[in-house]
């Protein structure tokens, strides 16, 4: 399945049991797009107690916390097989998030409070009470933010024209971050839109990721960038995201199906 061109591997341990295997390194195997399948996820559909719970591994075989786009896609399968109705929460990595199905296959996820402590963002060495706006170097400058995975954003003038092979490297072992950090470059287009380009920790280049654009949406509001309600325009599609007074924040896009396939021999 994906989320604007952000793509999973989904297995369904609810229907098809579990995997007797290392996880991580069925993620490896999973994700590979030459060997394996090919995904930027691998996304696994538990139960934890009496909630429906997501778990997420990475193409480099390291479990994320979170991930938007994957949980509308995890949203919209357990939906469509009948584990739960229109409206239900979701027990992952960054804690419980309540998803909404809505109608066409688009989903509405309440992602929580946007964290801004660096401390609790997972960074070191900051001496700041809110990392925003700081010199990251190399004349550019970064705001951080947890969705419950850490996220740097740089603001630039035009994303298009940033070497994101080379930059997203960097900045995800940026030295703040120990764990690394997913690294969005973004383009202010109005006070209602803007335009993301994304290299997610452990994954590399991805057409979209969700907590980046929520993240992304928060440190343009709090560099007065933006109003609260953003149009976040990535190279997969769009999402809309709301940042609220309370420090909730909203997003809202599509999950679609790719295509269901079975295999005995590739793990």
């Amino acid at each position: 399945m994906h989320g604007i061109g952000n793509d999973f591997v989904l297995i369904d341990f609810l229907r098809d049991g579990h995997l007797d295997c290392d996880l991580a390194v069925a993620s490896q195997k999973l994700c590979d797009r030459h060997f394996g399948v090919g995904a930027d996820g691998l996304i696994l559909v538990e139960r934890s107690s009496d909630m429906l719970q997501m778990r997420m591994y990475n193409p480099d075989g390291s479990e994320s916390e979170m991930c938007g786009n994957g949980l509308r896609t995890f949203a919209r399968l357990c939906q469509d097989r009948g584990y739960a109705k229109d409206l239900f929460p979701v027990q992952t990595g960054a804690g419980v998030l309540e998803v909404t199905c809505l109608s066409e296959g688009t989903v509405l996820v309440n992602m929580g409070q946007a964290i801004l402590s660096p401390s609790e963002i997972g960074m070191v060495d900051t001496n700041v009470p809110t990392f925003v706006n700081q010199d990251i170097g190399g004349g550019l400058k970064g705001t951080a933010v947890s969705m419950g995975n850490p996220h740097l954003v740089i603001f630039v003038n035009d994303v298009t024209a940033v070497e994101l092979d080379r930059e997203g490297p960097r900045f995800e072992h940026y030295s703040k971050f120990p764990n690394r950090a997913n690294v969005h470059f973004v383009q202010v287009i109005s006070r209602s839109e803007i335009t993301i380009r994304t290299w997610e920790r452990g994954a590399g280049i991805t057409l979209a990721c969700g907590t980046g654009a929520c993240a992304s949406v928060v440190a343009a509001f709090l560099n007065e960038l933006t109003e609260r309600l953003v149009n976040v325009n990535l190279p997969g599609g769009k999402l809309e995201v709301n940042y609220f007074e309370n420090g909730t924040v909203q997003m809202t896009g599509t999950a679609e199906y790719a295509f269901e396939g079975v295999s005995s021999t590739l793990l």
